[in-house]
C-alpha cells in the first residue's frame, strides 16, 4: 500500500493535503476538526495586526449548472487578537504533534517580523508562510501582493525572516505578475526553504445590473477581490510547472489553486508540487472531502506502482517543453464513429465556424422522428463525415462532442496539414449543407 507521508522543506505531514490559509483555518477548533477528518497539514489564517473585515465579503461565479466554479473574496487577514490565535495554535500542535502546522504571517517592519516569528515558533509552528500574495486591502497598505510584485522587496523581507526564523520559511507568491519565476528566484536567493502558489487573482466577479454595483456589495459600494476556485486551476498549474522546470527540486513547491479532488492534487504534484493546499472546495463541501482525496490518491498510487508521494513530484516535467520543441510531424485525424453518434451535429457547427471546415453532414443523414422506432433509427441514421485530406487534427470536434466514444483522434502517417502553401484555396459550401 502506498505511503502518503509527505515531507516539504523539512516539514513532515501524514499526507500531502493541507488546508490553505483562509477561513477554514481561522480558529483552533476548525483546524482540530480538519485534522480529525484527515487533513495532513494546515496553514493558519494570516496573522498580523488584526483588521476589521467587511460584510458581505464573498462572491461566486456559477457555470453550466455548477455552483462556485469561481470564487471571489474581499476578506483580509485575521480579525482575531494575536494572543488568542497563538494560544489556539499551541493547543492544536500539542494535540496533533504529527500534523503540519504552518503560520501565515503578514507584517510591515523588520522588528515586527522578528517579534511575530518568535511568537509563532513558541506556539509550536512547524514553519512560517510569508503572505506576499493578497491582492486587495493589504496591498494598498504596502503588504501582500505589493511585496510579491516587487522581487527586490520580496528578497529583502524574506532575508529578514531567514535571519530570525529557526523553522522553515515558505514564501507565498502572487499570480498577479507577468513571470512567476522572477519572484520565485528572488525568494530562493534570499534563502527561502520553499514557495507556495498561487495566491488569488485580482478580479471583479460580476456586477449587479439593477444597483450598478460590483459584487460583493458593501453598503452600495465594492472593490476588486481575489479570484480562486476550480476556474483558476489551469493558471495555477502553469505557474507551478514553470517554477519546477526552472528549478527542478532545488526549490520545493506547495501547490494551490482550484484543487478539489485527488486527481487535481496528483496533477499539481506531477508538475512539481510537494504538497497541495485546498481552500474553496472545503468552503463549498466541508472538511470531509479529504477522505475521498486520501483514498483516491492511495488507490491511484497502488495501481501505478508508486510507493511514496515523492515519486509523483515532477513526474510530468520532462514532458513539459517549449512549443518550438514539439514534434510538428506528429499527425492526428478525427474519426467519427456512427455507432456512438447521436446526430447533434455540434461537431459540424464547431468545425465550420470555429475550426477548419472539414466535417460534412452526411447527405444520407436522417434523424428518425419516431423515438419508439429504435431499429429504424439505428439502421438509417448516418454520422457526419470527416474529410481527412483537410483535417488538421486540432481536436475541437472531440471536445464539443457530448457522446462518449463518438469521436476519437487517431495517429496517422505524417502529411502537411494543407499540402504546400500554394495549394491553399477558399473552399465552397460543404456537402450536405
Amino acid at each position: 500500500m502506498a505511503d502518503l507521508t509527505t515531507k516539504l522543506a523539512g516539514v513532515t505531514s501524514p499526507n500531502p493535503f493541507w488546508l490553505a490559509s483562509a477561513p477554514p483555518t481561522n480558529t483552533g477548533g476548525q483546524v482540530m476538526r480538519a485534522f480529525e477528518a484527515g487533513w495532513g497539514g494546515a496553514v493558519w489564517k494570516t496573522l498580523g495586526q488584526p483588521v476589521e473585515n467587511v460584510t458581505s465579503r464573498f462572491g461566486a461565479l456559477d457555470y453550466a449548472g455548477r455552483k462556485i466554479m469561481g470564487f471571489n473574496n474581499i476578506e483580509l487577514i485575521t480579525d482575531r487578537p494575536l494572543e488568542t490565535n497563538l494560544k489556539e495554535m499551541y493547543e492544536v500542535k500539542k494535540r496533533f504533534p504529527k500534523h503540519a502546522l504552518i503560520a501565515s504571517l503578514m507584517v510591515e517592519t523588520r522588528e515586527e517580523w522578528r517579534e511575530i516569528i518568535k511568537k509563532v515558533e513558541d506556539a509550536g509552528s512547524d514553519a512560517i508562510e510569508l503572505n506576499f500574495g493578497c491582492p486587495h486591502g493589504m496591498c494598498e497598505r504596502g503588504m501582500g501582493s505589493a511585496v510579491g510584485q516587487e522581487p527586490k522587496v520580496l528578497e529583502v523581507i524574506t532575508g529578514w525572516t531567514k535571519e530570525f526564523a529557526k523553522i522553515p520559511v515558505i514564501v507565498k507568491l502572487t499570480p498577479n505578475i507577468s513571470d512567476i519565476t522572477v519572484p520565485a528566484a528572488a525568494a530562493r536567493r534570499a534563502g527561502a526553504d520553499a514557495v507556495s502558489l498561487i495566491n488569488t487573482i485580482k478580479s471583479i466577479i460580476g456586477v449587479d445590473l439593477d444597483q450598478f454595483v460590483p459584487y460583493p456589495t458593501v453598503d452600495g459600494k465594492s472593490t476588486n477581490g481575489g479570484y480562486c476556485g476550480p476556474a483558476v486551476k489551469p493558471i495555477a498549474m502553469h505557474m507551478v510547472g514553470a517554477i519546477a522546470r526552472k528549478n527542478g527540486n532545488a526549490l520545493p513547491v506547495s501547490g494551490i489553486g482550484g484543487i478539489s479532488d485527488w486527481k487535481d492534487a496528483v496533477e499539481f504534484m506531477m508538475l512539481g508540487a510537494g504538497t497541495v493546499q485546498v481552500c474553496t472546495a472545503v468552503m463549498h463541501y466541508g472538511y470531509r472531502i479529504v477522505e475521498d482525496m486520501i483514498q483516491g490518491m492511495s488507490d491511484y498510487m497502488d495501481a501505478k506502482g508508486f510507493r511514496s508521494t515523492s515519486e509523483l513530484v515532477g513526474r510530468a516535467i520532462p514532458n513539459y517543453t517549449d512549443w518550438g520543441s514539439l514534434n510538428r510531424r506528429h499527425t492526428l485525424l478525427a474519426k467519427i464513429h456512427q455507432e456512438h453518434c447521436i446526430g447533434c451535429n455540434l461537431c459540424v457547427v464547431a468545425c465550420d465556424d470555429g475550426g477548419h471546415q472539414c466535417i460534412d453532414l452526411n447527405p444520407e443523414f436522417r434523424a428518425d422522428t419516431n423515438p419508439t422506432n429504435i431499429n429504424l433509427h439505428r439502421t438509417t441514421r448516418k454520422a457526419p463525415i470527416v474529410r481527412e485530406e483537410e483535417c488538421v487534427g486540432c481536436n475541437l470536434c472531440s471536445l464539443v462532442c457530448p457522446a462518449p466514444g463518438a469521436i476519437t483522434m487517431e495517429t496517422v502517417p505524417y502529411r502537411p496539414a494543407y499540402g504546400s502553401v500554394t495549394d491553399i484555396k477558399l473552399n465552397g459550401p460543404r456537402a450536405g449543407h
